[in-house]
């Protein structure tokens, strides 16, 4: 064994001693399109800022552009055409290894250039869907793997994004006050389910670590409120991902090894010199991987393991237009092992085993009908399983008793098309329609007073086997008066077959640019959202057979944004924006202050009625200053309130008004070396935010019936410590000629702050304890790139 350590060791020094002759560089290439129609621009000026002398190129007659070689490094890429307003890519890494891909986006100017003053419009300043006028942002790759407390997951990034909150254990998006399960996930323009690994299990909208990985991972949108017509079936949020394109030109390669898992991505041309691509991404995790490996003792505590594979494949034609095959799966494992002696264990002795899997595949189709107008259409397939089963054991660890056995598997067959036609310079409209079928197997059992059963047999409050429909269709327009006014007006409406339900909403927004550095917006939207379907299915032993929600109502809410942009400098950036969310027909028990809004369990056993209220309110502030000169940083604050009104006509605190919400984060970079062609990079987020509120204990009924119960008439009145948090990475980066090499530390809860549980019964000391766990979560990394 020493001998093959020491053979692996000597391989790696020989590999990071191996000295270039030239300095080590790569290139930049991509491609420039008209924002509005999708065609590409030919004849585009494409220039490296800040380069003396200038580095730049045009685009070819397919749009097409190649910089020259560029040393290892940052760059700000700008490109400029006749009749078009110049856009801004920042912060563009050179790396040795791989080859960075650019796709440019400009907007078409509606007056001649001499009537106006054009200032280059900056990548992160906009969503890329150039519907979204407010309330929206750009999601980096780029960032997901810089910023501290990222954790290279999209989900845990936009933790530092003004108005969001979250947790360390769980990379739930909880927006403005909002329920994480209020948040629609989509990639590739059609709804998933959570991709999260270990969904659902630490509450619904959550899990550990998203599936996708930033190897595979487009530039995405992040809409945190009054969201375009194209977005349905969400309240709070939308997640809108895309799948990069594998490199059409080249073979790259990259391998990782680290403390949460091994991963290995690839991609390339299925033949030099044509344009279709691959690009895949494997990842599993360590601990499983350890404990397949060597076995014994280290095997019964991986506990934890996951693994997931996410592609995609190009497919342009010459005359059918382009085709992309894409994927993503997941499959994770838990088992919650009791130890073999109780004599030790002071708590309710049960052991958990849970089995997750999710799956989400499509064949993608766009086609130019003419020169200012394309059809896209998606036809996809998702699934998701989760088998949960729990027993409780006696008090020498002997016979077993099932008090819970959940199985619960979705799967929705998608087509989804749109038509999105430019008009002309002003005028764009985008109209489509999704369908969606439904297919469900829910079999729920459940104790009475899970954990603490006592002996009493499971019930089943959900059986279900079936499938529904839903289906939507919108049109949206945008307008642009003149160079300083555009306006967006749109309609969005879904039918669910399951009960006949069906909904028409709004949506409109205005942006006026005051001036070169400042701007202002306006954004209303009316959005709802169906339920969880086992919701639909609940029985309960006061009505037997009958499904007590079959006919529940989506929930609704109204939206309002106001948007004030001030571009301080060309690379400082601050953004104001007070908000205004009215929330009705939400699903509550009747006659009890319990709300869907502070769901966390994934399952529901009751009664609902679809007669609560919500509110939300409050004003967001972003201050950011972009990578210039090897550093940057960003502030953001948030100060809201949320109420909500139950079923018994009672105004009180949301789970989650927490009431404040503040970050900074920042981070240096430094070029080392001979050449200066390796990077070491320090990154730091600070997050300090308001506690969550919580339901109390009646603790002289908790005390006597041994286990946890919750004082109803107190329904969320205690609220938690204010939280503080700091996340760390620290990477350096070794550039090679084709070649890169990467060590890193990336920690969350570098602080130890505590994340609340709820509360446990010790059976030792016959007392009621609150949980809670300070967990810091480290990523010791080596990654490879050739």
């Amino acid at each position: 064994m020493r001998k093959q350590v020491f053979v692996l060791w000597a391989i790696m020094i020989a590999g990071l001693s191996v000295q270039a002759m030239a300095q080590p560089g790569g290139n930049i290439r991509g491609v420039v399109t008209d924002a509005a129609s999708g065609q590409t621009l030919s004849y585009v000026t494409v220039i490296v800022l800040n380069t003396n002398p200038t580095v730049g190129t045009t685009t070819d007659e397919q749009g097409a552009f190649n910089l020259p070689p560029l040393p290892v490094g940052r760059y700000n890429i700008q490109a400029s055409f006749v009749g078009y307003e110049p856009a801004t890519i920042r912060e563009v890494m050179v790396s040795s290894a791989k080859e960075t891909v650019l796709e440019i986006t400009m907007k078409e100017s509606v007056q001649a250039l001499d009537e106006i003053v054009v200032r280059p419009k900056t990548n992160k300043e906009a969503p890329l869907n150039p519907m979204a006028l407010a309330g929206a942002r750009m999601l980096s790759v780029e960032e997901a793997s810089r910023y501290a407390g990222g954790f290279d997951d999209p989900a845990r990034l936009v933790g530092s994004f003004a108005g969001v909150a979250g947790d360390v254990t769980s990379n739930s998006i909880a927006i403005r006050g909002n329920s994480p399960q209020s948040l629609q996930w989509k990639l590739e323009g059609v709804e998933i389910p959570n991709p999260s690994h270990y969904p659902e299990i630490g509450g619904v909208g959550g899990g550990v670590l998203t599936a996708f990985s930033s190897q595979v991972l487009g530039n995405s949108d992040f809409y945190a409120g009054a969201f375009p017509a194209e977005y349905n079936n969400a309240l709070s949020g939308v997640f809108d991902m895309m799948l990069r394109n594998g490199n059409s030109q080249q073979y790259e390669h990259t391998a990782q090894l680290g403390t949460l898992g091994v991963e290995f991505a690839s991609e390339g041309p299925f033949k030099k010199g044509e344009r279709a691509s691959y690009l895949f991404n494997y990842r599993y995790s360590s601990m499983a991987l350890a404990g397949d490996i060597f076995g014994g003792d280290l095997k019964e505590v991986s506990g934890m393991r996951y693994q997931d594979l996410s592609f995609k494949i190009n497919l342009p034609t010459r005359k059918a237009g382009t085709f992309s095959l894409w994927g993503i799966g997941t499959y994770d494992g838990f088992i919650n092992y009791l130890p073999d002696d109780l004599s030790e264990h002071d708590y309710v002795p049960v052991e958990s085993t849970a089995r997750q899997k999710m799956a989400a595949a499509g064949l993608n189709h766009k086609i130019f009908l003419s020169e200012n107008s394309y059809l896209k259409s998606t036809l996809a397939a998702t699934y998701a399983e989760n088998h949960t089963m729990t027993d409780l054991y006696d008090s020498n660890r002997q016979n077993p008793q099932p008090i819970q056995d959940m199985l619960d598997k979705n799967t929705s067959l998608i087509f989804h098309s749109y038509l999105n036609k430019k008009f002309n310079a002003r005028h764009t409209n985008r109209t489509g329609i999704t369908l969606t079928g439904l297919l469900y197997d829910n079999n729920y059992n459940i104790a009475p007073n899970y954990p603490y059963a006592n002996g009493e047999p499971m019930r089943n409050f959900a059986d279900a086997d079936g499938n529904s429909l839903l289906a939507s269709a919108y049109s949206q327009s945008s307008y642009q008066f003149n160079e300083r006014l555009t306006a967006q007006l749109g309609i969005n409406t879904q039918y669910f077959a399951l009960n006949r339900r069906w909904t028409f909403e709004t949506r409109a927004s205005i942006r006026w640019q005051a001036s070169p550095k400042h701007a202002f917006a306006l954004a209303y939207g009316a959005h709802s959202r169906h339920e969880r379907l086992d919701y639909y299915f609940v029985t309960t032993p006061e009505t037997g057979n009958r499904l007590v929600n079959k006919n529940l109502d989506f929930a609704k809410a109204h939206h309002a944004v106001l948007s004030y942009d001030w571009n301080v400098s060309d690379n400082i950036h601050f953004r104001i924006e007070p908000y205004f969310q009215y929330l009705y027909d939400v699903p509550v028990v009747p006659g009890s202050g319990i709300s869907i809004i502070n769901q966390t369990d994934f399952y529901m056993t009751k009664r609902l009625v679809n007669e609560g209220k919500g509110r939300n309110f409050g004003i967001d502030f972003t201050f950011e200053r972009y990578l210039k000169d090897s550093y940057y940083y960003m502030l953001t604050a948030s100060v809201f309130d949320s109420k909500y009104r139950g079923g018994d006509g009672v105004w009180r605190n949301t789970r989650y008004n927490r009431r404040f919400l503040t970050n900074a984060l920042g981070g240096k970079e430094w070029l080392l070396g001979r050449n200066r062609q390796n990077i070491l990079g320090v990154n730091l987020r600070m997050n300090l935010m308001g506690g969550s509120y919580y339901t109390p204990l009646d603790e002289a009924v908790s005390l006597s019936e041994q286990r946890p119960v919750e004082d109803e008439s107190r329904m969320m009145g205690s609220q938690n410590p204010v939280a503080f948090t700091a996340h760390l990475t620290v990477n350096f980066k070794i550039n090679r000629q084709k070649l890169a090499h990467e060590f890193g530390l990336k920690m969350l809860n570098i602080t130890g702050s505590r994340d609340f549980y709820g509360f446990d019964y010790n059976y030792r000391t016959g007392q009621i304890e609150k949980s809670t766990a300070a967990v810091s979560i480290p990523n010791i990394y080596y990654k490879i790139a050739f």
